[in-house]
């Protein structure tokens, strides 16, 4: 049979986590005056990139021809995208780059949602751009947009290119940030 000593320490232990369980601690938000976190410098400078194909990661279905444009859709229009854009000139090779730009699609292992796909939902297929130090190969950010699910061919080349056209987007947001200033001191 316990002791007194340890069923009154056990029973402060009990409230407080039966406390801690019916007050969670609440993240706290974030003020409208938060400084923005600066971007890599390399990213703001850059006039070079790599674009880098990490390929298609397929669900067992094989799903590649749920878009026209065959697997390589997403590699070859967003290399025509950043190409087109002008910011970054493409080259041939990481070693005359001044960013490697690796572009890659998901779409999932196992079933889609029960949620006939819904955005962000795991099973979701997606778009994954690291941006990497070719010198260091330190990734310096990534962006990843969601394609949303449709069942006519149509829909789903139209929501391919909404994905795709708001990951070029990321990418040209990100690159204007203006250039971090150091801070100065109070």
């Amino acid at each position: 049979m316990p002791s007194l000593a340890k069923l009154g320490f056990l029973s402060i232990i009990l409230v407080a986590l039966t406390a801690a369980a019916a007050n969670p601690i609440q993240a706290r938000p974030q003020s409208k005056n938060t400084p923005l976190a600066p971007v890599p410098p390399q990213i703001l400078t850059a006039k070079t990139v790599f674009i880098s194909n990490a390929g298609m990661d397929v669900n067992p279905a094989g799903t590649s021809s749920e878009y026209d444009g065959g697997a390589n859709r997403f590699y070859n229009e967003f290399y025509a995208a950043m190409k087109s854009w002008g910011r970054f000139a493409p080259v041939p090779g990481p070693a005359d780059a001044d960013l490697v730009f690796e572009i890659r699609f998901t779409d999932p292992t196992g079933p889609v949602n029960s949620e006939g796909g819904k955005q962000g939902a795991p099973g979701a297929q997606k778009f994954r751009l690291v941006i990497l130090d070719p010198k260091t190969h330190i990734k310096l950010w990534a962006l990843t947009e969601f394609v949303d699910a449709a069942i006519l061919q149509g829909n789903r080349n139209k929501n391919f290119d909404k994905a795709m056209d708001a990951l070029v987007s990321d990418a040209k947001i990100l690159a204007a940030q203006p250039t971090a200033t150091s801070p100065t001191a109070p």
